[in-house]
């Protein structure tokens, strides 16, 4: 297909605005908005020279604020770019800088240094680039006059983290097990601005454009079940529909009587899903419910359309044996979502879901949790479901705001973290503890503590993505962060995923088998294949293909764990008494 290009006349016409933009995301979003009116699907996908289409002055904004801070002294600014990035950022020789003969490099990229001498004061840098080029440059700064002192301030972003440029120095702050290993010494001992791979999104419009197979409308779909409150008496409720619908409700019922329930909504924006770029998701927390009770509804509103009715049950209040589902990785696979469609099917009776992270492969694009939902049909407007977000999900250290959105979880989580990440809910005689390993391990190892020494738990699980136990990844800040809290406290299982493999190992405590110890379990629910998995003394039982779910059953002090594949032909199966 011809990459498209538009007459001098035309991109004047295009490019006019009245009031400068001050932001790199207010130039990008008005940019797109007006790609979206004033070109074809087809145009979109073949735009390759986004520069001619803005102004001068969104293309200084694009030039300048990127990237800002302030120096008290004359400085020298060294900018690391990727050498395998195609087109060089637009600004760079423009504003004076030039490219110099040094290199820096880490264990997967070699960068080439381009230099420039700034006066004291305000320095503004530009965009990365309008491709999405993951492994964005970063700077080092140093005084021009070595005998200055530098003080460096007013940084823009605030979340940008500072270091020293040095052998060993971690270039992106979101990703820091990838080393420098090559400095010259002539940068070395400067100041090492990080970053993060994930604002190589702010300007990404070259092969950016997606498209969602299942684009919102005014019926309610995608509906969801959560709690964030107590099952026994409460149920969240969440749905989707197309941004026009203002106003949504809940109508609710346990016998002849109709209750409703107001929803909250939130336009939620995918600004390159170019068929469905906003939606409304609504949430509604359904308080006062009786236990052990089974309760139709719908969603949606009189005037455009309900959901199909379904129907939910809450906890009872006596002890009770309860059963529930959990995943590893399902990246909103349809092979997955078949497999999790069986296994209601199989075992009708569950009470929830759990999935231990990466629900999706790139938890900012929408499309992919409306993948999600078509894959798992109706599955969880029936059963709740109470997920922890993987490293996919949190993805390119921006967050997990989408995730956040889509879930109504808990928000009894640590303190001075992002709520609904992590969180503990109780239901009957067993704890669980979701925990984001993507987030700081030490400021979550308070909590976790606390969380297990005051439970009244018969049963104590831990859900988080990366698993301490596994011959891929050694994760020994985990072992030493939090499983001695484990065992500490006797914790049962710890659930996780991310190899992409089936294992569960022996009890284990102080990293060594001991019947006293804590069950680590990984899983997956995708294809997977390992086929040169090297020994691990610690397994009692390994699966290198995957595509598994794992059942629970607990009746009082009487536990009954099977792992199935896809067919739900048994895989591994154990069973504990307290």
């Amino acid at each position: 297909m011809k990459k498209f290009f538009l007459p001098i006349l035309a991109l004047a016409a295009f490019s006019c605005r009245n009031t400068p933009p001050a932001t790199v995301k207010d130039v990008m979003d008005g940019f797109v908005t007006r790609l979206y009116k004033d070109f074809t699907p087809a145009q979109l996908d073949t735009l390759s020279h986004p520069l001619a289409l803005l102004s001068g002055d969104e293309k200084e904004v694009l030039a300048t604020k990127y990237l800002t801070f302030e120096t008290n002294v004359p400085v020298v600014v060294s900018l690391m770019r990727d050498q395998a990035q195609k087109t060089v950022p637009f600004w760079l020789a423009e504003s004076g800088f030039r490219k110099t003969a040094l290199t820096v490099r880490n264990e997967e990229y070699t960068y080439e240094v381009w230099q420039k001498a700034f006066p004291a004061g305000k320095i503004g840098l530009g965009i990365n680039g309008f491709d999405k080029h993951r492994p964005v440059y970063f700077i080092s700064v140093a005084p021009e006059r070595t005998e200055d002192k530098l003080t460096v301030s007013h940084v823009w972003p605030e979340s940008q983290t500072l270091s020293v440029l040095r052998k060993g120095a971690f270039t992106y702050h979101d990703w820091d097990d990838l080393a420098l290993t090559e400095v010259p010494a002539a940068l070395d001992g400067q100041v090492l601005f990080q970053t993060i791979r994930g604002r190589a999104r702010e300007a990404h419009v070259v092969g950016a454009f997606r498209t969602t197979p299942t684009p919102s409308s005014v019926i309610p779909d995608q509906l969801l079940l959560t709690w964030s409150g107590d099952p026994k008496t409460t149920m969240d409720v969440q749905w989707r529909t197309a941004p026009g619908i203002a106003k949504s409700q809940v109508q609710y019922w346990m016998g002849k009587d109709t209750l409703t329930a107001p929803a909250a909504a939130f336009r939620m924006e995918d600004r390159l899903l170019r068929n469905d770029r906003y939606v409304n998701r609504f949430t509604a927390s359904l308080k006062g419910l009786v236990p052990g009770t089974t309760y139709g509804y719908r969603v949606g509103d009189e005037a455009t359309g309900w959901s199909p009715v379904s129907s939910f049950q809450t906890e009872k209040a006596e002890p009770a044996p309860f059963s529930y589902v959990w995943f590893g990785d399902t990246h909103k696979s349809p092979q997955w979502g078949e497999m999790a469609r069986k296994s209601l099917e199989r075992h009708p009776d569950i009470s929830f879901y759990n999935i231990a992270g990466d629900l999706v492969s790139t938890g900012l694009h929408r499309d992919e949790w409306d993948e999600f939902f078509r894959n798992s049909g109706t599955i969880f407007r029936s059963k709740p479901l109470m997920p922890i977000p993987g490293n996919h999900d949190s993805q390119d250290g921006l967050g997990a705001w989408m995730y956040e959105e889509m879930f109504s979880l808990p928000k009894n989580g640590p303190a001075r973290q992002p709520a609904e990440r992590t969180y503990a809910y109780t239901y009957q005689n067993a704890l669980y503890l979701m925990i984001d390993a993507t987030l700081p391990l030490e400021n979550q190892t308070a909590w976790i503590r606390e969380q297990l020494k005051n439970t009244k738990a018969t049963w104590k699980f831990v859900y988080f993505h990366f698993p301490p136990y596994n011959y891929e990844e050694d994760y020994s800040h985990i072992r030493k962060e939090w499983c001695t809290v484990f065992d500490e406290y006797g914790v049962d299982m710890v659930m996780g995923g991310h190899v992409h493999y089936y294992m569960r190992t022996k009890p284990m405590k102080a990293e060594k088998p001991d019947p006293k110890g804590t069950i680590y379990l990984i899983s997956v629910g995708i294809p997977a294949d390992h086929p040169h998995m090297t020994a691990e003394d610690y397994a009692v039982v390994r699966d290198p293909k995957g595509w598994v779910y794992q059942h629970v059953e607990i009746d009082g002090n009487k536990l009954h764990y099977r792992c199935f594949d896809k067919d739900g032909n048994l895989k591994d199966e154990l069973n504990l008494t307290k």
